[in-house]
């Protein structure tokens, strides 16, 4: 097909199209409709070349107007959606290749066409100009040495806003006062000068260097300085090791001498408690102070597992907001500010990030908006692009959510300023993510020990060629008369001296044996851990009150018939007759009785809302509106904050960002619930990196509590353990609290115990799922009043004539105790105590040892527990219990497996059978 016909069909095509569009916007697809959208195309040149158009708008309009009005329209188009393709973005590369679909041959214009006056509305507000400054304009605008993607947003006032901002910004230039390059070229030397002073005092100290990247110093600090102006109070950040030194020192302003000694020989964590963790994964907090505001910086600290800190990040700014009062109606999250500085390679690569994403929105889980900072080095360790990602940017994850992308040339510091305004202005504006790509390199191997010329031998000799950025920055503004050669030397000079002197103070202090120097440390020290009961118990009152909250709804509220005939009313008995209270009730009781001391409850979690097995109910729901009711919220007008959120289908993120909550909100009480025990290894990392370790690293305490549901019911391998073993093994010195209890009181004390304790630590609960509603299971009234405390050892619930005819212990934990209770029951045995260690970690060796004591003529001593003999507590508490009692306990429960339970329900019972017995036998 020849050019003539195929411009002649395609004229065809546009003007049937564009008929339909002016008669009906809704009756084309979705790509025509954005193609015309907001255009009124060739009236307004009809008129002034002496057509006419009637009141339908376009009828009558010449086919020729027309036709190159639509040709216009689709370059315009095609500009704001591909221009980034071709965009001068990559500092490596200054002649990227042309897209063909923004080739000019691509339309067909004919060179008279380039001299015709083209306008549209919705470009430059209407500005005519010759089609040639058009295209001009456009790749000035889109593809120029930023490169926007904006356009993939549903939302058409976000989009239009956007557009209008690049479109100013493309036809003005870049703004570029006296000031901000001054600043912008200190901000580089520090960045720079900094890594030259390590490599020198340090020399193959690993440090995760910026050179090449430090652009994003300039990104940093002008979203930092124009925080005050934009109503931000406080930032919560995150990021890698890449880097963090330097954003530790420039940026956050850590202490200098601290930081220094870091480096040293003689450093050791010992300067606070636990086990400390390497420099560059360390955090620290500041207030930074500028003439029209203060600006609070925290930087959370981070293991090497990447993108792992993004959630707890997240969940430090909501709970920031929540004590600034930055979540009302008002302020609407404005004031706390999260960052996250990510690496190309792995926001490309992580599972979680997306996952954290996906929290962006979320009712419970929304923080106003996160500034994305992604220092694209375009390498991962030793990874290439082309290797590490089948998208074409490292960012496409985050169109998932719609949010803007900026990708960035980050050698050019105006740009970098403008985007990082710009991004604050849109999250300020629009409560919403924003992403910006600052494209760079990376000077240095993955670390400074490391060569990135044995995998990536030709751009390691280009890098290598390169003088550093800010030589070249300061070598323009000196040519560009911004400074005198004399006033750009001095401001270089300036910054190495301030490092000189930190190091040496550091140095003399070190030498004199004065430690004072060192301080700044965030650190919190807490007191040791201590056994000692703590009161839990509440008055009759307030158990009656709050019982009385609990099962009410308002007038006119249609409860779901099942929950009316039997829920509500088996409660109300509860209460009513001093009993018995349920795991669900004693739960509510828990919450309710904090509430009403000051103690804030957030619970979150996959169907916490109900409850995974109909249990909870936390939240009623209207028979007929749905609509909701939560007794929680309304036990008294001074009450405290009660929140209860169903979570995306997520563990990492949603746990991540309970956790990081539990660190900046110490008054609130913080649950996650796993849907199933076992799915929370969907959250290793968390677990592993964070809530088991973090206090020993970096000294960041927290008394989360994770509810685990576990027991083998015969439910198959997937949903009988929570991996009870795995969490043993993570304990020492008194990192975490791990228990399994039999008693809803139990439940409801410890949940208590944890807000009224002097120290906080991770409460790990392997939580009931048949035991939920088992008659046995239950606590009477007397149970949860004042004098009542936890007690992390239960002795035997029955009564023994004559303790001397004991000879044997059975110790368990958890749900297996009622089966064994009612195999003795059943098997008439009199001989033989059950003691349950409720508390696993910290093991109560003493009181262990006390219960034991009433029973003098025991022979044997047996553990038994429902899962295989390399799960569950065995290897953990054996050892234990020889020491406790001078005697190594005989094991009683399943054989060794790879799988934590028998997928065949005939199999478990079998099992379970053989298990019991034994321990009665063996």
């Amino acid at each position: 097909m020849n050019s003539t016909v195929s411009a002649r069909l395609n004229s065809d095509l546009l003007e049937e199209k564009y008929a339909q569009w002016c008669e009906d916007p809704r009756s084309v697809e979705g790509t025509w409709s954005a193609f015309f959208e907001g255009f009124e195309l060739g009236v307004s040149q009809a008129k002034t070349k002496g057509g006419q158009a009637d009141d339908a708008g376009a009828d009558l309009v010449p086919a020729a107007d027309l036709e190159f009005n639509g040709k216009v329209v689709g370059l315009i188009y095609n500009y704001r959606t591909l221009g980034h393709t071709q965009a001068q973005i990559n500092p490596l590369d200054e002649n990227p290749e042309i897209n063909p679909r923004l080739s000019l041959s691509e339309y067909n214009f004919t060179e008279a066409e380039m001299d015709r006056e083209a306008s549209n509305p919705f470009f430059l507000r209407g500005a005519r100009m010759k089609l040639r400054n058009m295209v001009a304009a456009l790749k000035t605008t889109y593809s120029g040495k930023i490169g926007f993607e904006f356009m993939h947003i549903h939302n058409t006032t976000v989009r239009h806003w956007m557009r209008e901002r690049i479109e100013q910004h493309g036809s003005r230039g870049v703004e570029k006062t006296m000031e901000m390059q001054v600043k912008s070229l200190r901000w580089l030397l520090e960045a720079e000068t900094f890594e030259n002073f390590l490599a020198k005092k340090f020399l193959g100290e690993k440090r995760f260097s910026l050179e090449g990247g430090e652009g994003a110093m300039v990104v940093l600090n002008a979203l930092l300085e124009s925080c005050p102006k934009q109503g931000v109070l406080e930032i919560e950040m995150g990021m890698a090791h890449r880097g963090r030194l330097n954003i530790l020192a420039n940026f956050v302003r850590k202490s200098l001498t601290t930081l220094l000694y870091e480096f040293t020989p003689d450093y050791e964590p010992g300067l606070v408690a636990g086990d400390g963790d390497v420099k560059y994964h360390l955090g620290y907090e500041s207030v930074r102070e500028f003439p029209d505001g203060n600006v609070r910086v925290s930087l959370a600290a981070n293991p090497s597992h990447l993108e792992a800190v993004n959630p707890i990040v997240e969940g430090k700014a909501r709970a920031r907001q929540r004590v600034i009062g930055d979540d009302g109606a008002t302020t609407d999250r404005k004031r706390v500010l999260p960052i996250l500085i990510h690496g190309d390679a792995a926001f490309a690569g992580q599972g979680s990030v997306a996952e954290v994403l996906n929290l962006s929105q979320l009712p419970g889980y929304r923080t106003g908006g996160t500034i994305h900072l992604i220092i694209n080095n375009q390498i991962g360790f030793t990874t290439m692009p082309a290797d590490a990602r089948s998208s074409a940017y490292a960012t496409d994850v985050a169109k998932m959510i719609e949010a803007p992308i900026l990708h960035v040339n980050g050698e050019e510091p105006m740009e970098l300023y403008w985007a990082a305004v710009f991004a604050l202005e849109f999250r300020q504006k629009f409560g919403r993510d924003i992403v910006i790509d600052m494209y760079c390199y990376r000077r240095q191997g993955h670390n400074e020990a490391d060569q990135a010329a044995f995998t990536q031998p030709i751009v390691s000799k280009q890098i290598a060629a390169r003088e550093t950025f800010g030589q070249v920055y300061k070598r323009y503004l000196v040519t560009d008369g911004v400074l005198s050669q004399a006033d750009a030397d001095a401001l270089e000079q300036a910054i190495w001296d301030r490092l000189e002197a930190g190091h040496k103070k550091m140095v003399e202090m070190s030498e004199a044996g004065d430690r004072t120097v060192f301080s700044g440390s965030t650190a919190i020290i807490q007191t040791p851990y201590s056994h000692a009961p703590v009161p839990t118990g509440i008055s009759r009152d307030m158990l009656q009150s709050i019982g009385e909250t609990l099962t009410s709804v308002p007038d006119g509220f249609t409860l779901n018939p099942t929950l009316e005939k039997r829920f509500l009313p088996r409660r109300t008995e509860a209460l009513a007759n001093g009993g018995p209270f349920d795991w669900a009730f004693a739960e509510s009781l828990a919450f309710g009785a904090l509430l009403l001391e000051g103690s804030p409850v957030r619970l979150s979690g996959q169907d916490c809302r109900r409850g995974t097995f109909s249990q909870r109910h936390a939240v009623f729901y209207d028979y007929e509106t749905r609509a909701r009711h939560i007794p929680l919220q309304h036990l008294s007008p001074h009450q405290a904050k009660f929140c209860v959120y169903n979570s995306l289908l997520s563990e990492f993120a949603v746990l991540g960002f309970d956790y990081g909550y539990s660190l900046s909100y110490p008054e609130m009480l913080i649950l996650w619930e796993a849907q199933f025990g076992d799915f929370s290894n969907g959250a290793q990392v968390i677990i592993d990196q964070f809530i088991s370790s973090a206090e020993s690293k970096w000294q960041t305490p927290s008394d989360l509590v994770m509810l685990l549901p576990h027991g083998y019911e015969g439910m198959g391998p997937e949903h009988s353990s929570a991996r009870l073993e795995r969490f043993l093994q993570l304990c020492a010195e008194e990192n975490l609290i791990v228990g399994n209890f039999t008693t809803p009181a139990q439940y409801f004390h410890a949940l208590r115990r944890q807000k009224r304790r002097g120290f906080r630590k991770p409460l790990i609960l392997m939580t009931p799922k048949s035991l939920l509603g088992r008659p046995e299971a239950v606590s009477s009234e007397a149970d949860f009043l004042e004098g009542t405390c936890f007690q992390e050892v239960l002795p035997d619930s029955m009564a023994f004539e004559n303790p001397a005819d004991v000879k044997r212990i059975v110790f368990c934990t958890g749900k297996v105790f009622y089966d064994l209770a009612a195999h003795r029951k059943e098997a008439g045995i009199t001989d033989t105590a059950i003691i349950r260690i409720e508390q696993l970690y910290p093991f109560h060796g003493e009181m262990v040892a006390a219960f034991s004591a009433h029973f003098p003529q025991v022979s044997r001593f047996v553990w038994c527990q429902e899962e295989p003999r390399n799960m569950g507590a065995w290897t953990y508490i054996e050892p234990l219990i020889e020491d406790a009692l001078g005697v190594r306990p005989l094991y009683a429960g399943r054989k060794p497996g790879s799988s934590p339970a028998a997928g065949s329900k005939a199999m478990h019972y079998r099992e379970q059978k053989a298990l019991l017995t034994k321990a009665f036998e063996i």
